[in-house]
């Protein structure tokens, strides 16, 4: 049974903290300690599913699309059905990893340069969790995948589709998909999570079981999970089909220049590639959109905070920066690798002194001002680099524009901030 507050096809619960909220942890909680204020952000396209992980099943099954070769390595046929009990089997693994709207920081597009399609998130669509689950490469050697570890091109044109038995906006379930490559990919770590924070998923983070594919976009990360089908092609749902792809330049000109419905999904599910990997990307939560001015201490530097994640496994961030003199000079901000529970835990760090690979960084950065007077109209730039070498468009720090906003990363966070 379902809950006051659940949502439904024509109004899904979508909603996001501030992201000066979000940011007063390493790990996202799902909701306030009080339990009165949602903080991991939420995004759905159906209903919050209410499921019995006690009888709760995952099937998984191989695809007649597969050729011979590909069967080969699939282990094809494939029919088998696994309980959450029989999950638990498994080795049990955790994970720290930043999931991501595709669409965090759309409202910024939209307001910056031009009307965009999609909900307006600012820029909390984000969270960073530690997942306990899993390993999606276990679960697919058990049921006759061969791992061919140093050989990825052997996955060459095999999917992993993910299917949720729910009612959508778009489609009759909700379904994405990965390669192959990608979820046997050891570096990858794709998890069949049971777990979140060290507790059971909440029903609105996918409760019983749920994927997280680490550095990709979270809509490949299905909740509710109850199939997985390998096939030769990309699951053939509207949302990985359709929707969560960049439109842009000629693309995007076509798209908005037709009446004809169905060749807007011809030229979506035709001529775009799905999104995967989330684009580097370093946001300002601090001075908060509803923030105007920024008050200078006594040794007349002003504070700037936020987070940054890394460009899908490139991680970690390694080095954040911030300008407020539109880049001519930039400060490096410290990364806030200790601290209280507040600020770090002990699973950024994991079994060795680095850093996660696909945990978001907690930063924040004194920055001086030049002069003693207010200074008016003040654009607060930050960029991010990680270990892969990733960093962010200078050549265009307002961020680039595309018909859904997605993939938003633009250097600069604040704009129209007043210094005093």
């Amino acid at each position: 049974m379902g809950t006051v507050g659940d949502g439904s096809v024509e109004e899904p619960i979508n909603r996001e903290p501030d992201a000066e909220t979000l940011t007063n942890s390493f790990l996202t909680p799902s909701k306030s300690q009080s339990g009165s204020k949602h903080i991991a952000y939420e995004r759905n396209h159906g209903p919050i599913q209410h499921l019995d992980g006690d009888t709760h099943k995952l099937t998984i099954k191989s695809d007649a699309s597969l050729s011979a070769a590909q069967s080969t390595i699939v282990g094809k046929p494939i029919n088998t059905t696994f309980s959450i009990s029989d999950l638990s089997q498994f080795h049990q693994h955790d994970i720290v990893a930043a999931l991501q709207c595709a669409g965090n920081r759309r409202h910024s597009m939209r307001a910056r340069l031009d009307e965009v399609q999609g909900i307006d998130w600012g820029n909390g669509a984000v969270m960073n969790a530690q997942w306990g689950g899993v390993l999606l490469r276990d679960v697919l050697e058990r049921v006759g995948v061969q791992a061919e570890d140093g050989r990825a091109d052997t996955y060459d044109g095999i999917h992993v589709q993910f299917h949720s038995s729910q009612p959508t906006q778009e489609d009759d379930y909700y379904g994405a998909s990965i390669p192959l490559s990608v979820a046997m990919d050891a570096e990858r770590e794709c998890l069949l999570a049971t777990h979140m924070n060290g507790s059971p998923l909440t029903p609105e983070h996918g409760y019983p079981l749920r994927v997280i594919v680490p550095g990709i976009i979270g809509a490949r990360s299905v909740k509710w999970l109850d199939g997985i089908t390998l096939a030769a092609e990309e699951s053939s749902n509207h949302y990985q089909k359709r929707d969560y792809k960049i439109l842009k330049g000629d693309i995007a000109q076509r798209i908005q220049e037709t009446d004809d419905e169905e060749e807007k999904g011809r030229i979506m599910q035709d001529e775009v590639k799905p999104m995967g990997d989330n684009p580097i990307n370093c946001v300002v939560a601090v001075p908060s959109e509803k923030s105007a001015t920024l008050e200078k201490d006594e040794d007349g530097r002003v504070m700037v905070k936020g987070y940054a994640i890394p460009q899908g496994k490139d991680g970690p961030v390694m080095k954040v920066e911030v300008s407020i003199d539109r880049g001519n000079t930039w400060h490096e901000a410290s990364i806030l690798d200790d601290g209280d529970e507040n600020t770090t835990h002990p699973s950024n760090k994991g079994t060795t002194s680095e850093r996660g690979k696909f945990s978001w960084v907690l930063w924040d950065c004194h920055v001086p001002v030049d002069g003693e007077g207010d200074v008016e109209d003040v654009s607060i730039w930050s960029k991010a680099t990680d270990r892969g070498g990733n960093t962010m468009d200078m050549q265009h720090p307002e961020g680039e524009w595309n018909l859904r906003g997605v993939g938003f990363n633009a250097v600069e966070g604040r704009r129209g901030v007043k210094i005093v």
